[in-house]
């Protein structure tokens, strides 16, 4: 096992240390927003795209922006506010929306929570919100929301769950912090989770021992990964097993802001290594898996949005294994990655004033 986690450290610093691969792509800016967050595509090529503030937007591939009405309002601050946005695997006939957005609640504290409306596009608003999970506890602080969306092919709901900065929450099955959870697309769990006999929010938990989990999304075999930010050191990409403990805070690559030491996974066999990770660390702010046609040689290959980075990161999977295989240098941190339905890829620029941009094959 220890082989595996060396090899992967030289990658990463081997990668850091070299210049930047020469992009396969041209750059086109589309759009100027406020600080976005995420975006989706609709079925007609425009897209839905947050604002942390607190605004969704519908964008045009030409650019043109509308806002949404009817969106919650947030607690914006730190990492939080409007989150992720997701439609429903049966839009086309629903108009289901789904949201990911911060709240307040008593005594100071504040946790994420999903909704879900009509988007009338119309009339330009969002209708009929209901809430569909919400984090358990909530909590102080401002940092560690994860509450990244996504739907499978079987439609189930997948969320993301930050450990809200508080450690001990991911090693908690009370709490679904520190979580990738499992629910049916009105947020029950399902019934066959690993948990699901034990009740509450330990019924929603997929997996557990994640630290702040912003990216998920299926590779083309269908099977789930995650990429999540470590502490100082030891940013992780996981493939995402049923009932697997990933061993944070008792174990991660990377060790404490303070400098205290944090064990390696290898020192605890029982849980689950990272197929990847970096130290000097890139900070993955979502994940996409590639299928389209613009950019063959990028086929199967996970695509990270890195925020230190500032760049695109492109790792190739083999099995079970990953590894990084360029680095494409943006200069800006990148929050979010989409692939559009004619397989060109879009990003997000993680600032005010960040901008759409839309990737082109040379």
């Amino acid at each position: 096992m220890r082989s595996t986690v060396v090899l992967a450290l030289a990658i990463s610093l081997s990668a850091c240390a070299s210049a930047d691969d020469e992009p396969p792509f041209t750059v086109e800016p589309v759009a100027t927003l406020d600080e976005p967050w995420a975006l989706t595509f609709l079925p007609d090529g425009r897209m839905l795209v947050t604002q942390k503030s607190g605004e969704l937007l519908l964008v045009s591939e030409a650019g043109d922006v509308t806002e949404i009405a009817g969106v919650p309002a947030v607690d914006y601050g730190g990492q939080g506010g409007l989150g992720d946005v997701l439609v429903h695997p049966d839009f086309e006939n629903n108009k289901l929306v789904y949201l990911s957005y911060v709240e307040s609640g008593a005594d100071n504290t504040r946790g994420a929570v999903a909704v879900r409306g009509t988007l009338d596009l119309e009339s330009s608003a969002i209708e009929n919100l209901e809430t569909v999970w919400t984090q358990v506890p909530k909590t102080t602080g401002y940092g560690h929301y994860g509450h990244r969306l996504l739907f499978g092919s079987d439609g189930y709901l997948w969320i993301s769950s930050g450990d809200r900065q508080k450690f001990d929450p991911s090693q908690d099955m009370q709490a679904n912090l520190g979580k990738i959870l499992r629910l049916h697309d009105d947020g029950s769990p399902v019934e066959d989770n690993p948990f699901f006999d034990q009740g509450g929010v330990t019924a929603e938990i997929w997996s557990l021992g994640h630290r702040n989990p912003l990216g998920i999304d299926f590779d083309p075999d269908g099977r789930l990964w995650n990429s999540e930010m470590g502490p100082r050191g030891g940013d992780e990409l996981n493939l995402v097993k049923e009932g697997a403990n990933y061993g944070y805070p008792i174990v991660s690559n990377g060790r404490h802001y303070s400098g205290r030491n944090i064990p390696d996974h290898d020192t605890r066999p029982e849980f689950e290594e990272p197929a990847a990770w970096w130290t000097p660390v890139i900070s993955p702010a979502g994940l996409h898996f590639y299928e389209g046609t613009e950019f063959p040689d990028w086929q199967g290959d996970a695509l990270l949005p890195g925020l230190s980075a500032e760049a695109l990161v492109r790792v190739e999977i083999d099995g079970e294994s990953a590894r990084e295989v360029a680095r494409y240098n943006l200069g800006e941190r990148i929050r979010a990655v989409e692939q559009a339905p004619d397989g060109t890829v879009w990003l997000l620029e993680d600032r005010s004033g960040g901008r759409l941009l839309r990737l082109r094959a040379k």
